[in-house]
């Protein structure tokens, strides 16, 4: 029977727990990965509109993912979200019991690892899954503990879903598309978030945060602990480590992006890995596509010279197949090759 016991934020943990030992095949090699790559950064705030909406384009052809500043979300709320996300990991057990729940079905839970019903190895992390939108539905059942979780978390939410409908505005230009092209093919958007607390981890070698997984939805924003890195990007073979930068937000493209460009821009293989001296947090806010939009490559883009690489889809087929996987398998775009 699962119980919040199962919760790694409950204790401190001096030796490794069995179940998250990975095999040796698969384990992060922490020695191997590229220390001080450079992911792209892109300068929201400059008046240079194609200049950005180049640097966007490139980002998303070269490295799937980058990072914004100036994005204009003000850095006091960036920094009372990890502190008011941080004040939750830290609530007695039984207060986090209340919201307990190993139902991959349920929109607000708090859990650990990735689908604790159907893994082997466990993965080093708690997490705290909310449904953003629309937010008056979602969130009278939020914590209300800490007090001012709700109203700090939903004015964040607000402000993530504008910053992804202008990203979104300058994708579609980088591809050739008009503008509002992406976010009104994808219809009426959900939003979900992962608030994730990586507990400090006795031997970090042997286990992940996160193992490596491309996202199923559209575009992911990412608001990362900017003292402790643990993002890593697969780029040209290697694992890279995203390091972050003060003030700055993560993107990365989901799978759903790499379809509608008809492969173009890449949805790309990342994880997260844990480290012995100190827990980190990160905030990732999920755009998905409307359940029962159709989805595919953009009709524009296919060409004689490029025809179309996906067939198209529902994104409720898109999302039932990715959660009937493990994290893990093959790119789950591949099941829906033409």
């Amino acid at each position: 029977m699962a119980t919040e016991h199962q919760l790694l934020s409950t204790a401190v943990h001096e030796t490794m727990p069995g179940k998250y030992v990975r095999p040796v095949s698969q384990r992060p090699r922490l020695t191997e990965v590229v220390p001080d790559a450079r992911i792209p950064v892109v300068d929201l705030a400059s008046p240079d509109r194609a200049a950005v909406v180049s640097a966007i384009g490139d980002a998303c052809r070269t490295h799937g993912f980058f990072q914004v500043k100036n994005h204009g979300i003000d850095s006091t709320l960036l920094t009372a979200v990890m502190a008011v996300a941080r004040d939750f990991f830290r609530l007695p057990a039984e207060e986090k019991a209340k919201l307990y729940s190993d139902d991959p079905a349920r929109k607000i839970r708090l859990s650990t690892s990735f689908n604790v019903r159907k893994e082997t190895v466990h993965n080093w992390r708690d997490y705290l899954r909310l449904h953003c939108y629309p937010l008056d539905q979602f969130v009278p059942d939020w914590p209300s503990n800490p007090a001012s979780f709700k109203e700090i978390m939903s004015t964040y939410c607000m402000e993530v879903r504008e910053l992804g409908f202008r990203l979104y505005a300058a994708i579609s230009e980088s591809l050739g598309l008009d503008d509002g092209y992406i976010k009104k093919t994808l219809g009426e958007q959900e939003q979900h978030m992962a608030v994730n607390f990586y507990p400090q981890c006795p031997e970090p070698e042997l286990t992940y945060g996160l193992p490596a997984h491309t996202d199923p939805n559209a575009l992911t924003i990412l608001l990362m602990d900017d003292q402790v890195a643990g993002l890593q990007v697969l780029n040209g073979g290697k694992w890279i480590a995203v390091n972050p930068q003060p003030g700055a937000l993560v993107i990365n493209i989901g799978d759903q992006l790499q379809a509608l460009s008809n492969g173009k821009y890449r949805s790309v293989w990342h994880r997260a890995v844990v480290n012995s001296d100190r827990e980190r947090m990160s905030v990732a806010s999920f755009l998905c596509p409307c359940n029962s939009v159709e989805l595919g490559p953009a009709a524009k883009l296919v060409t004689e010279e490029s025809p179309a690489v996906y067939r198209n889809y529902t994104y409720d087929e898109y999302y039932k197949k990715f959660w009937s996987r493990n994290l893990d398998q093959e790119h789950c775009l591949e099941l829906f090759r033409t």
